[in-house]
This record gives C-alpha cells, structure tokens and sequence, in this order.
C-alpha cells in the first residue's frame, strides 16, 4: 500500500502537463499515489488527466472541479478526495510545472520519518553549494521582500512559505483544510497560522523547511504582477481573519 499522496492542482494544462515525467516517477516510486485535480480547465487537461489515470486507477486519483476556484480551493479539495479515499499516513501538493523535480518528496519524506514531532515538511528553495536551484533574480528578491512582510505582519519566520512542494502528516489534515482559505494564493501562510492557532506558538516548530536540491523556474505562471501587488493587504487580510 503506497504511503504518500501527493495532490496536483491542474488548470489549463493540456499542452503544458509533463505527463512522461509523471508516469517516470509513478514506475520508480511505487510508495506514491498522485490525486490530479482539474480546477475547471477551459482546454482538455480533465481528458489528459484521465488518459493518464487509465491504465494506473489504483495509484492516479482525478478529481474535477467546477467552475474554477484557484489553486487553495483545488488543492483543499484534492487533499480532502484522499483524506476521504484512502488510508494515506502522508499527504502533499506538488506544482504542476514540476520546477520542483517530483524526486524531492524523498527528502521531505524522510524529514518527516525522522522527526515525528513534524506535522509538516516545505520544500525550500535555498541556494547553497551543492544544490542545483535555477531561479531569476528578480524572483529571489522579491521571495526575500514577502518573507520580510510575512515575519513583520503575520510573525511567521519563514525563509520560503510560497514553494510549491509540501507534505504533511494525514491527522493534520482538518487543522489545515477543514475550512475554505481566505485567499486563493497565500492559502500556504495561511496553514502555518492555522498549526499556530491550533497548537500554540510551538506549532512553529511542527514546520520544518526543508532544503530542495533541485528548483527550476517554469514560464507560464499563473501568477500574475496585479496578484504580487496585492499581497501586503491579503497579508493584512490574513492577519485579521485569523487573530480573532
């Protein structure tokens, strides 16, 4: 029985989807399940999707979402179809653009495995000797000026909250998703603040980050500037939903 499923949330992904590279690593890591969610794509990514699942229904999970919700809700509802399916011990999500190689959920795997006092494990994208993470310069420093923003308004000392690459442990599953998110981007600030609330302020230390060795930067983001420039106030937004 596998051990780990990892959630994908998938919109507008008919050309772009790296369906060799996910059926690679479902031959070589027969531990892990993938649940592919469809956020209501306007392409054929729901047909890819199932294409992909056919010949593997035991280890590929597809979940459409209609109309389109943005990646917190995909993701929300990606973890909880698995919570609910199947007996899953670890649950991530992963970027669809795999800029994160799917091979990294090996070393989150293990820090989890060997600290059971982490209830969730976040791929870093840290750039240090030994280590392979191909990101433009401008993206660095803005990552540095959120993280800045973040500790100031939120107290959450996080070096890289925003990486697509998680997993965490199956029974933090409703402290983390059990509620729809506040915003559609930041719903990764916004688990850390829902650990803290939940287990006090030493749910801090139930976070570890975890140093990725590989990263690429992908084109396409659908992240665009008018989101960037929002993000103090959905900081903000964060910070009063929550501190209530």
């Amino acid at each position: 029985m596998p051990d780990v499923c990892l959630v994908v949330p998938c919109y507008n992904e008919e050309q772009r989807l790296p369906v060799a590279a996910l059926v690679a690593f479902l031959d070589s890591h027969p531990h892990v399940s993938l649940c592919l969610v469809d956020d209501g794509s306007r392409d054929g990514t729901l047909e890819v999707l199932r294409q992909l699942q056919a010949p593997r229904p035991e280890r590929v999970l597809v979940v459409p979402v209609s109309p389109n919700a943005g990646k917190a809700e995909a993701v929300r509802a990606g973890v909880r179809h698995v919570h609910a399916t199947g007996p899953w011990p670890f649950i991530g999500y992963w970027d669809a653009d795999l800029s994160t190689p799917l091979s990294e959920v090996d070393h989150l795997h293990v820090a989890l495995l060997a600290n059971p006092a982490c209830r969730l494990a976040m791929g870093s994208r840290v750039k240090r000797l030994g280590s392979n993470i191909d990101r433009r310069i401008t993206r660095h420093v803005l990552g540095r000026i959120f993280a800045a923003c973040a500790s100031g308004i939120l107290g959450l000392s996080v070096y890289d909250s925003q990486c697509g690459a998680k997993l965490f442990r199956r029974d933090t599953v409703d402290v983390f998703f059990a509620q729809p998110f506040l915003t559609r981007w930041l719903f990764d600030l916004e688990m850390l603040v829902r650990l803290r609330n939940a287990i006090g302020l030493e749910g801090m230390n139930a976070a570890c980050e975890v140093p990725l060795s590989r990263w690429t930067e992908v084109g396409g983001s659908k992240l665009g500037l008018s989101a960037m420039v929002g993000v103090p106030l959905e900081l903000l937004r964060i910070r009063a939903g929550y501190n209530k």
